[in-house]
């Protein structure tokens, strides 16, 4: 009972198209070129889309700008009832004020009279300080650096940094 050997199965042979080093480089495959057809249709849809897509930004652009003005024009309201509020109780208050002077014992007439001298005052400094403000309306440092010397109007001195330092006026620390 003995088995017989059978006999070993022969290795097939490799193919020549399979060996490495006998294997044809591919060639890239050459693509034809795409029709222009088709990219000058996308061109035209796209075109022909484009009053839409711009005209739905614009119809949003038109309903913020109404709404921005429609809250504009409440804080413009707005302001004059504070302004009409704020001159109420500035009034009230030199109305107080002069009571308690002629409370003290001074005359009407010169309670009344320091009240507006006081008011006057009050008055010329805030026009002062709004002149001197003006100045920094023309950008004067930024004309300066943009503008030649010839060019730059002459203008009347007011809030100034030092170019050196920022931060100071002429040297010296400027005060916030």
């Amino acid at each position: 009972m003995g088995t017989a050997a059978l006999p070993p199965e022969p290795r097939p042979e490799p193919r020549p198209e399979a060996r490495p080093e006998q294997r044809p480089t591919p060639q890239p495959e050459r693509q034809p070129a795409p029709p222009q057809e088709p990219l000058l249709k996308t061109l035209q849809a796209l075109w022909q889309d484009l009053p839409g897509l711009v005209g739905d930004r614009v119809d949003l652009l038109g309903l913020e700008l109404q709404k921005a003005g429609l809250a504009l024009a409440q804080i413009a309201g707005l302001v004059v009832v504070v302004a009409i509020l704020c001159v109420t109780g500035w009034l009230l208050l030199w109305v107080g004020i002069v009571a308690a002077c002629v409370a003290l014992g001074l005359h009407l007439a010169a309670a009344l009279g320091l009240a507006m001298l006081l008011n006057g005052v009050a008055a010329a400094l805030a026009v002062m300080r709004m002149r001197w403000l003006c100045t920094a309306l023309h950008l004067p440092a930024t004309r300066r650096h943009l503008l030649p010397a010839r060019h730059l109007p002459q203008s009347k001195p007011g809030p100034r940094t030092d170019e050196r330092h920022p931060g100071t006026a002429g040297g010296q620390p400027v005060a916030h």
